[in-house]
């Protein structure tokens, strides 16, 4: 990972902001919504909302970002969005969500003071919601967690290098995510915030709440 070359420019130089991004492969991505819209229709929704995030971290002016992908970084589409983006590329490292994360963020560490790491599926992340996550790491938190309202969450940052009992053995997928996080929040005694949550588009049922928001707030 480099560090950008306009970071003295930006508000947050010394954190790193990475987003998780999978290639738009139709019948890899965004599979529950298939049902309603088919294998290429719901890559179309996956493409969209990758744009749609990586638009909202580059505009923001907050901190360098990495657009981490899987499972390969050749990807055309996520290659030409980071390099319109200005953004590093990366690949995700390890054998599940929470080994790639967790090497995600102590990569980010190493570099940075602090670091937050959003997915692709919430249409409403914006600038002052990434703004909200820095600040509470740049005064002082050990954690912060955007949850989502599906029980998961759409963001996590950290300002202390993650350790195994963070990421190990979550129910990746499941409405149980933030729970069993926050938990682990409690039990390692870090300090934490949580920001207000937000909704993923993940099934068909956010197709109605979303999907218009999301094509008209399209860059």
């Amino acid at each position: 990972m480099t560090e950008s070359p306009h970071a003295k420019e930006l508000r947050h130089p010394n954190a790193r902001i990475l987003i998780f991004a999978k290639a738009p492969r139709p019948g890899q991505v965004k599979t529950r919504l298939i049902p309603a819209l088919g294998a290429e229709g719901a890559a179309a929704v996956h493409r969209l909302l990758v744009t749609q995030t990586v638009a909202t971290v580059a505009n923001a002016g907050l901190a360098p970002a990495t657009l981490y992908c899987t499972p390969t970084s050749s990807d055309p589409f996520l290659t030409t969005l980071a390099t319109d983006a200005r953004m590093t590329l990366a690949v995700q490292q390890g054998h599940d969500l929470g080994e790639r994360m967790a090497a995600a963020l102590e990569a980010a560490l190493h570099q940075a003071r602090y670091a937050i790491l959003v997915g692709t599926d919430c249409p409403g992340l914006s600038e002052p919601y990434l703004a909200q996550a820095l600040e509470a790491l740049g005064g002082g938190r050990d954690a912060v967690i955007g949850p989502a309202v599906d029980g998961g969450y759409v963001l996590i940052g950290l300002s202390r290098p993650p350790v195994p009992a963070l990421f190990a053995d979550i129910p990746w997928g499941t409405d149980q995510v933030l729970a069993a996080t926050q938990a682990r929040l409690e039990a390692l005694d870090w300090s934490w915030e949580a920001l207000s949550p937000l909704r993923d588009l993940d099934r068909p049922a956010d197709l109605e709440a979303l999907w218009g928001p999301l094509r008209a707030a399209a860059p």
